[in-house]
């Protein structure tokens, strides 16, 4: 017999325990009276204000995914805090942190897969639930239960705090291969650890706005969650099947995926980017341009295929991004194409003087058939401040007329993002300020107690609260769930010690490392760091999409400090990256609300997890960068190891710190500059038509991601986004919308399978062939893995442009 748990809805609730017992029997149901509980048979609550979940409903929205594709299903007894956890949740956080910071010197950045580290974490917590027994003190103390989702959930968010790639790791390779090394490992260490925290703490007060609203969906976590679930379904003998049908299919795609990918990532790497138009002229430099795409910085990958899904999901899986925003980048995508074409053959900013793709700075000696690379030693001061004698004497520098358009296009989408919020989205924004309204603050102070930031709730309290939260509609009804059985929140003070700790900790660190930044100008990062959290943490909340802060953080700092690159690298390292921290983080808090994990448990993991990741990250960086320093500052790199980020990262620093003779009004690149005035304006139109013309396409397209995308493919291997967008339109429009009961059973399960198969793969050849171990065994030169001094990987002809 299947179980369903009711409770009223508050105490002012018309319809009693009594009544919703009585009549729950009358169907044949167990009745108790442990909360609001959603099983898998599709029973429910009726006060809970949740439809019954039917699997062939389409999907329209964020309140529909939370409630018919997710489960609501949630049992308070099952304890997370086992040593399993703590083995797996560390080993797991150590082993993505390295593999993500190896990833990062790869030619096409690839980011560790969340479900990747999930599967793992599930083979491995069953096979040790299996195999320590259970009796005695050791064994009840090392495998007290089965293995369970919540256990299962705080492995996988130490994991994810863990694997994340620290741009304070990039800051600290800049400056050990441009400008002669860091003074202090301990110092770099402690800098790495301070950064990674900051921006999990500003995630963390920020949660009323970021996690707990329906509306901020955070629509990475679906796959996730539909995973978790899988793995540790309902043990009702209906439900049973259910989940086998689902495991069947993760297993059977995630085997074929670990198969496949051996065949693009090693032995037919052609397949990572096949152009038909290459393959039919293979000595055309504009047929490279366009359609090639497979090696790094090659071409813009128009129509060409990539059946490697390494590289179709680089920047997470299209099978779950909302269609709205896939059909706004793929608006900019096409638009990229076209602008960058038209800028480089219409010899804009010198565009064939330099390669059509790059990030370095260029010597404007450069001409079509040479370009030289940009002496940037010769401009600095001991100190690693700019000369501006020397700076005159040698010439202002060059960018590629590509990288330019990236800045260009991303600076508008940037201040249109600032617009598009305010107009579109004012309501889920202002709960960010509303503790500043004189209203709130008559209230805060009229508390006797309201110094006492480390005073923990009353019981009164905390009931009040799940009273407000089960009232207010914007209320994910995963956190309503959560506040009905009874989980306590963190206390604010939690998030404020740890911010005010990280924070002194990276002040210290940011003046032994002679960064030249002041201590005003670390002040002014944690105020852009929140205000940016507020806007594009809800926009990436809402839609999926992450906007790359680091030319804007670059920029302000470039006329905050001028003249001083290193204070540059570092300003960025603490608004850039802790924006960047905690998006990811917010977006685990919310996978934490979805299977509803105890908020203090998942406070707790996230900051072990957290530091312990920063710390790999610093050893693997230092020691790739020690090994394959020469490879790091070449233009092309190879196709195991590539600098691209940190040279754009010390290109950007250098060119923003002479910011007045480079992007100034007036300066040969002022259109970067004017760029950040004319998105403020962008989206306006669309707002004024919605208000003349009602009209729900009006609000459908976001400037500020098509103005992101325009510049889109200024970087990296670009073969594989026709694939990316085949196969998110299928899944997002076509499946959703005709197969509404496949999608919401197995869409996401066959995007987690994907992942997890490919990167398991990937994992193995990175230290088996690629070099991660130390020595690389390349695959031997066939039609399939071409010699790519002759020809790209794609055919496409090599560039003519001598790089020096």
């Amino acid at each position: 017999m299947d179980t369903i748990d009711i409770k009223p809805k508050g105490p002012d609730s018309d319809t009693s325990s009594d009544k919703l017992k009585h009549d729950a029997e009358k169907d044949g149901f167990e009745v108790s009276n442990a909360g609001y509980v959603l099983k898998s048979d599709g029973a429910q609550a009726e006060l809970a204000g949740i439809p019954e979940p039917d699997e062939g409903k389409v999907v329209h929205n964020a309140a529909d995914i939370v409630t018919q594709v997710l489960s609501l299903e949630d049992d308070p007894s099952l304890n997370p805090w086992t040593f399993r956890m703590w083995f797996l949740g560390l080993g797991l956080a150590i082993f993505g942190s390295v593999l993500q910071e190896i990833f990062y010197f790869k030619p096409q950045v690839i980011y560790v897969s969340l479900v990747f580290l999930t599967v793992i974490a599930y083979a491995l917590g069953e096979f040790m639930a299996a195999v320590i027994p259970r009796k005695g003190r050791i064994g009840k103390l090392l495998n007290p239960h089965p293995f369970n989702l919540k256990e299962h959930t705080a492995i996988t968010l130490m994991a994810s705090a863990g694997t994340q790639s620290a741009l304070a790791t990039e800051a600290l390779a800049a400056q050990q291969l441009f400008y002669g090394g860091y003074p202090s490992k301990a110092a770099g260490i402690f800098l790495v650890l301070s950064s990674q925290l900051l921006g999990f703490t500003v995630a963390g007060t920020l949660r009323n706005v970021l996690v707990r609203p329906v509306k901020m969906l955070w629509p990475a976590n679906l796959p996730l969650t539909s995973l978790l679930e899988t793995f540790h379904g309902s043990k009702a003998a209906d439900a049973k099947t259910v989940v086998k049908k689902r495991m069947k299919v993760f297993w059977m795609v995630a085997g074929a995926l670990f198969v496949w990918e051996v065949f693009p990532e090693y032995i037919f790497p052609v397949l990572e980017g096949v152009s038909i138009f290459c393959l039919a002229h293979q000595n055309s430099s504009v047929f490279t341009n366009l359609f090639g795409g497979a090696s790094g910085n090659e071409g813009l990958g128009f129509l060409s295929v990539c059946f490697d899904w390494q590289y179709i999901a680089s920047l997470g899986s299209p099978m779950w991004l909302p269609l709205e925003t896939m059909v706004n980048s793929f608006v900019g995508y096409i638009g990229c194409i076209i602008l960058f074409m038209g800028l480089y053959y219409g010899n804009i900013f010198r565009a064939q003087d330099f390669p059509f793709l790059s990030q370095e700075l260029f010597d404007g000696t450069s001409n079509g058939t040479n370009a030289f690379i940009y002496n940037q030693t010769a401009i600095m001061t001991p100190e690693f401040l700019i000369d501006e004698a020397a700076l005159h004497a040698q010439g202002i520098p060059w960018l590629t007329a590509t990288y330019l358009g990236y800045l260009i296009s991303s600076n508008v989408g940037l201040t249109a993002c600032f617009t598009h919020m305010m107009l579109w989205n004012y309501d889920d924004l202002k709960a960010g300020w509303e503790w500043a309204y004189p209203s709130e603050l008559k209230k805060l102070f009229a508390d006797p107690h309201w110094y006492k930031f480390w005073r923990a709730s009353t019981e009164e309290e905390q009931d009040a609260w799940a009273k407000r939260m089960n009232e207010d509609e914007r209320c994910d009804p995963h956190y309503k769930i959560m506040m009905n059985n009874g989980y306590k929140e963190a206390p604010m003070w939690w998030w404020v010690c740890a911010l005010l700790v990280s924070w002194a900790v990276g002040l210290i660190c940011l003046y032994v490392m002679h960064s030249t930044l002041p201590w005003w100008g670390f002040i002014l990062s944690t105020v852009f760091t929140f205000v940016f959290m507020l806007f594009f943490g809800a926009q990436a909340g809402i839609t999926g999409f992450g906007f790359n802060l680091q030319p804007i953080c670059q920029m302000l700092a470039g006329y905050m400090f001028p003249g001083r690159p290193l204070a540059n690298l570092y300003f960025t390292c603490y608004t850039y990256n802790t924006m960047s921290m905690g998006l990811t983080l917010a977006r685990d808090l919310k996978l934490g609300q979805y299977t509803h994990l105890a908020p203090m448990c998942t406070f707790t993991v996230q900051v072990v997890g957290c530091l312990v990741g920063a710390l790999m990250n610093w050893v693997m960086m230092a020691e790739i960068v020690a090994n394959q320093a020469t490879i790091l500052k070449s233009v092309q790199g190879t196709n195991i190891w590539s600098g691209q980020n940190i040279q754009q990262f010390n290109t950007l620093a250098i060119a923003w710190s002479i910011a007045k003779d480079m992007f100034s009004i007036g300066a040969k690149y002022q259109w970067v500059t004017i760029a950040y005035l004319i998105g403020f304006f962008v989206p306006i139109p669309m707002y004024l038509g919605n208000k003349i013309w009602p009209h729900r396409a009006w609000s459908y397209f976001n400037f500020s991601i098509i103005a992101w995308y325009l510049g889109w493919l200024f970087v990296g291997i670009n073969a594989s986004i026709l694939s990316y967008f085949l196969v998110g339109f299928f899944a997002q429009f076509y499946l959703r919308k005709y197969r509404p009961r496949w999608f919401n059973k197995y869409n996401y399960i066959v995007s987690a399978a994907l992942d997890g198969g490919t990167q398991t793969l990937v994992f193995i050849l990175t230290f088996a062939v690629f070099g991660g171990s130390g020595k690389a065994r390349p695959f031997p030169t066939w039609a399939g893995n071409p010699d790519t001094t002759v020809h790209n990987l794609d055919y496409c002809a090599v560039s003519t442009i001598n790089v020096q």
